[in-house]
């Protein structure tokens, strides 16, 4: 089985059991999920969000996603909660398919360390 296709099946499965747990079987996209991990990060469980926090909650997402590959490391947790990362190195530049592909594998890591796949 080739890495494409691998990749694509595990990131079928993250999309399946998050859409069902979360969206009533409507798929959720990248960046919902990335809002769902930020969320989860956060650790204050749901709530209502504003619009700003929301950007937050997903950079949250990235920084965390992407401190295994050495992009962010975790810094503080400030007064109000909010987790802060600093970043380690620059990311490449990546064309957006690279991007995608990029976090997709993030993801899929994140979500088998806690056993969802």
């Amino acid at each position: 089985m080739s890495r494409d296709v691998k990749l694509q099946q595990q990131w079928d499965e993250i999309v399946n059991e998050l859409s069902s747990r979360f969206s009533d079987g409507v798929p959720m996209d990248l960046d919902a999920i990335l809002f769902l991990i930020g969320v989860q990060e956060l650790g204050k469980g749901a709530q209502k969000f504003s619009k700003d926090d929301k950007i937050n909650l997903m950079h949250i997402a990235i920084c965390k996603l992407l401190e295994p590959y050495g992009y962010y490391e975790y810094e503080y947790t400030d007064p109000d909660g909010w987790p802060h990362y600093k970043i380690l190195k620059e990311l490449p530049n990546l064309r957006p398919g690279e991007q995608t592909v990029l976090m997709k594998e993030a993801v899929i890591w994140y979500f088998s360390l806690r056993n969802l796949i």
